[in-house]
Order: C-alpha cells, then sequence, then structure tokens
C-alpha cells in the first residue's frame, strides 16, 4: 500500500528528500511523474491510463507536505522499510488504507519508475 502523511505533518520537510521516487512534495507544489524517474513524454500508466510524464499535476494538498499514490513503492526495491516513516519526527507518515497493495504491485511500480537500473 502506499503511504500517506496524515494532518499531524508539521511541515518540517524531512521526509521529501528521503523518498526514492519523488513522491513527496511540498503542499501547493504540482508534480510529475517524470520527478526523480526515468518517465519522460507520453506514457502509458499500468492502469492503462496515458499521460504526459512531462505536465504538471494538481496537488493533492495545499497545507502540508503529500505523497503521489502513484509513485510510492513503500521504498520496495531500495530500503527495507519506507524512509519517510523512518525520518518522521512525528509519526505522521503511515500506511494508506485506500491503497492497499501488494509487494509484487509496489516492486512492479519501482521497476516502471526507474526500469531495471
Amino acid at each position: 500500500m502506499a503511504i500517506i502523511i496524515t494532518d499531524e505533518c508539521i511541515n518540517c520537510g524531512a521526509c521529501e528528500p528521503e523518498c526514492p521516487n519523488t513522491a513527496i512534495y511540498e503542499g501547493a507544489d504540482d508534480w510529475r511523474y517524470k520527478d526523480g524517474t526515468k518517465l519522460r513524454g507520453k506514457i502509458v500508466l499500468p492502469s492503462g491510463e496515458e499521460v504526459d510524464a512531462d505536465a504538471p499535476f494538481n496537488p493533492i494538498s495545499d497545507d502540508i507536505y503529500y505523497i503521489v499514490p502513484d509513485k510510492c513503492t513503500e521504498c520496495k526495491g531500495f530500503h527495507d522499510e519506507p524512509q519517510c516513516a523512518a525520518v518522521c519526527p512525528v509519526d505522521c507518515c503511515v500506511p494508506d488504507d485506500s491503497h492497499v497493495e501488494s509487494d509484487e504491485t509496489l516492486l512492479n511500480r519501482q521497476a516502471f519508475l526507474h526500469g531495471d537500473e
């Protein structure tokens, strides 16, 4: 499952540089699929949806840091645990019950975002 940042976030920013997928953004900042990934131009997501990896998407939150579920792999393929949760001083990076995914799905997403590195 993806990780979510709760309303208890103090906007310290400790989580953002720890994300190997660049899935964490400051509140009110636009996000892009290309940020921190190999994705460029027109791509077809695993869901079958076609998007422009270079195009900005609206922020998920205007107030606090947020995690893009389609880019979160819970650090699978990089680390043994989600790094955002490991560094969060107020424990507000928690599993998102609305985005439950298997390890296989998360590893497939990691491969999609980064290729065979």
